[in-house]
């Protein structure tokens, strides 16, 4: 089985109405149908990341990874775990895939929400700001909501 080791993060900041958190909503492939038979898609959210290039740290991914996805820039607060899951690659082999995801906690400092290269517009489709308070509900993937809730219990005991 191949495996995959990345990280990510949950960048906040606080606002007016409390604490927010940055979220992407990748490109997903358009489903091929005709003009009569349009589907709605549901808005599928998830915390950025990416693999770890050589010679880079966990930690150093994660930053990286949320300048390129969201277009905001980040200082570490804490490392809030690794979450481990399989999956199978839906393009090219098809292959089962063993990954490793280590999550940081980021606290906002500079950049604008959205403002992405044009070239990694074919892995995220837009980046927003969501409130912390009740994002798990809103995040696809069940691994992430239980990020989320890392990163607000984090939040509330510092």
């Amino acid at each position: 089985m191949l495996r995959e080791i990345s990280s990510g993060a949950v960048l906040v900041r606080f606002a007016a109405e409390g604490w927010e958190l940055a979220v992407i909503e990748p490109q997903r492939q358009a489903s091929i149908v005709g003009k009569s038979d349009k589907k709605r898609h549901k808005e599928v959210l998830a915390l950025p990341k990416g693999l770890i290039d050589p010679g880079e740290t966990p930690a150093q991914t994660a930053v990286r990874e949320v300048r390129e996805e969201t277009g905001l820039t980040g200082s570490i607060l804490a490392k809030l775990t690794d979450i481990k899951y399989t999956y199978v690659r839906t393009w090219g082999d098809k292959q089962q895939v063993f990954k490793i995801v280590s999550f940081y906690l980021l606290k906002y400092e500079s950049g604008t929400i959205d403002d992405v290269s044009t070239a990694m517009r074919v892995e995220v489709k837009r980046a927003q700001w969501i409130p912390l308070e009740g994002a798990e509900r809103r995040l696809a993937y069940r691994g992430e909501r239980d990020v989320i809730r890392l990163a607000r219990e984090y939040l509330k005991s510092h």
